[in-house]
């Protein structure tokens, strides 16, 4: 691990002014320390920023919530207003990482994980996201875990994130602020697809802080929820498919849909005319598939992830049965 300069602070002005100066915000450090550690990310300053007050869980603008950056995954999952009225997010946190990863793990943090392809922690082997220019062996290596959609020449890494897919779904909103001032990013704007430049995660600016995330309501989807995460092993692993679904049903006939996907591409991959095409339709197999149909149009494997092909159809197909049952209040794994 390089060597690095450490500041604390409990002023958002002064940990601003860092950032502008080229610093890192470091909170829970559940996946900047690793990279540290890998030699992958090397930054010259690290600026703590659990002393900002900026963990707050609150009631939103237009009857919706308001998620303080700094929250803590664990106590975002267990709010019970979020259980309540948001049990779509809450599913989809509890379906990542350990109970000890969330419990350090920030709201804001979570929204800018990297990602977990091979040859991008691998230091000793090229990699576009990491170096420009330098290539892309996973498109003819080890690729069982990336992505089959939105890739280009440069990349087909995947975001590791389950919150961001549930996010994605619910059209959550992006606050963020710099020295220069404040802005809101729609979710759907945040993240990147790689196109030529796979180095580039998001749409943040140099400089620029998450503060909070907003919630827009979505009561009416309360009821008809559902998040599905297909993976190697039961926990503590990253989606080879994951689809966050809602509904809102009148009966068995469906007013309006709701689906993201995670662990098929650079970023949390939604499509709205797949939702479209559910309005009006009856809620079962037949309308699920042709949406799942719409949701995959230009999907490709490179080798060893072509069996996500099937793999996500199934797993659309399936979120949306388990949504329309009705839903499965978040358990999850205790604290």
């Amino acid at each position: 691990m390089n060597p690095f300069t450490f500041t604390q602070s409990g002023d958002v002005d002064a940990a601003l002014a860092h950032l502008a100066a080229g610093a890192r915000p470091i909170a829970g450090g559940t996946n900047l320390i690793d990279l540290m550690k890998e030699g992958v990310m090397r930054p010259g300053e690290l600026v703590d920023i659990n002393g900002l007050n900026l963990e707050k869980i609150e009631d939103g603008p237009d009857k919706g919530m308001r998620l303080g950056a700094l929250a803590r995954n664990a106590d975002t999952a267990y709010h019970e207003t979020v259980r309540r009225r948001y049990p779509l997010l809450s599913s989809a946190i509890l379906a990542g990482a350990s109970p000890q990863l969330r419990n350090m793990a920030t709201n804001g943090g979570n929204l800018l994980q990297r990602t977990r392809c091979y040859y991008f922690y691998d230091v000793g082997t090229p990699c576009n996201k990491r170096e420009p220019g330098s290539g892309c062996p996973a498109k003819d290596g080890l690729n069982r875990q990336l992505a089959i959609l939105g890739t280009s020449e440069q990349c087909i890494a995947t975001h590791p994130s389950d919150m961001c897919v549930a996010l994605r779904a619910l059209d959550a909103v992006v606050h963020v602020r710099s020295s220069k001032g404040e802005r809101d990013i729609p979710f759907a704007d945040f993240h990147r697809l790689p196109g030529d430049r796979p180095d580039l995660d998001t749409t943040l600016q140099p400089g620029e802080l998450i503060t909070y995330i907003d919630l827009p309501d979505a009561d009416r989807f309360m009821a008809h929820s559902a998040y599905i995460k297909v993976r190697d092993r039961l926990s503590y692993a990253f989606a080879l498919v994951s689809v966050a679904a809602a509904l809102d049903l009148d009966g068995k006939t469906i007013r309006a849909a709701r689906i993201a996907m995670g662990g098929v591409a650079h970023k949390p991959w939604r499509v709205e005319e797949a939702e479209a095409a559910l309005e009006g339709k009856q809620a079962d197999e037949a309308a699920f598939g042709a949406a799942a149909d719409i949701l995959l149009r230009g999907a490709r494997g490179y080798g060893q992830n072509d069996f996500k092909l099937t793999l996500a159809r199934n797993a659309i197909v399936q979120a949306l049965t388990t949504a329309a049952r009705g839903t499965d209040y978040a358990k999850g794994e205790q604290r």
